[in-house]
């Protein structure tokens, strides 16, 4: 039976309550239940983390931004507090999936997406499948290029090629230390203390569900199925505004490949930031996107 967790998050965002989105059909039932945090007033804001977070992840950015959109921050499935179906598939198309079942499950229209890192792939492809629904794409860092994580730093490679490895990978994997987890996403930001220790908790905590550490070895291992992804970009016909960090783990050949693929996108490099903005400058997405509401 799919493992379905009644432990809510430990972090409160003001103004928001947790929500779950039930399965309708037998396509849903293998992703099964999908939460996600909503609050706010105003046409929809859809918030898509990335690897290993969920919903809190936009934390300081809601906040910023709920008295001009209603919110609706996605935990992807099996990840935060949505449904860990034995067996399902983390490839990118079944993520869009989930992402697709948030909006028309909800009959949302008009709909701003923003994504980061994970998210902004996503961001994009659905975007390019609900054109009638989707009316502009925020895409942060999109993480869409070969390597990823582990060009983080020698850490992140040693322990993400790690837990990829047949035999010893699912032990790894149920072994999380608080403080290499720190050190990996720490590794996201220029300014480390912006990643809070409430957060880091949070993460672990939610490593700790059954299941869960199946979920991060799939989702690492889905990298492929995000850099084909990118066929999808030219079909995106609402507004796209691509988002980098100077310090980003991708490579100026990464961003300038996307550049080609959405000629008509707008594009920003933001100095002295890193991978995770919305940890470390939620006010830069938040500006751009009551700029635009």
């Amino acid at each position: 039976m799919p493992t379905i967790s009644h432990t809510e998050s430990s972090i409160r965002i003001p103004g928001t309550s947790s929500r779950f989105l039930e399965p309708t059909g037998s396509r849903d039932r293998g992703q099964g239940r999908l939460r996600y945090l909503t609050g706010g007033s105003g046409t929809p804001l859809v918030l898509l983390h990335t690897v290993r977070t969920q919903a809190e992840h936009f934390r300081h950015l809601i906040p910023l931004v709920q008295n001009h959109y209603t919110v609706y921050a996605l935990d992807l499935p099996g990840m935060g507090y949505s449904q860990i179906v034995p067996g399902a598939t983390y490839q990118e198309p079944a993520m869009r999936t989930a992402v697709t079942r948030l909006l028309t499950q909800l009959d949302l229209h008009d709909v701003t997406i923003l994504g980061e890192s994970l998210g902004a792939v996503l961001a994009l492809t659905t975007a390019a499948d609900l054109p009638d629904r989707v009316r502009r794409v925020v895409a942060v860092n999109p993480y869409d290029y070969r390597s990823g994580i582990t060009r983080t730093s020698l850490l992140a490679r040693l322990i993400i090629n790690g837990v990829l490895t047949p035999g010893i990978g699912p032990i790894l994997a149920r072994q999380e230390p608080k403080p290499i987890l720190r050190a990996i996403l720490a590794g996201g930001m220029l300014d480390p203390t912006n990643l809070r220790d409430d957060y880091v908790d949070e993460l672990l905590q939610v490593g700790r569900r059954p299941g869960y550490p199946t979920v991060a070895r799939a989702v690492y291992r889905n990298l492929p199925s995000l850099i084909a992804a990118r066929a999808h970009y030219p079909q995106v016909i609402a507004p796209v505004h691509l988002i980098y960090g100077e310090h980003d783990w991708s490579r100026p050949s990464d961003r300038q490949a996307n550049k080609r693929q959405m000629p008509n996108a707008e594009f920003t490099e933001l100095p002295n930031i890193g991978h995770f903005i919305a940890l470390e400058r939620p006010d830069v997405p938040a500006d751009l996107l009551k700029a635009v509401a």
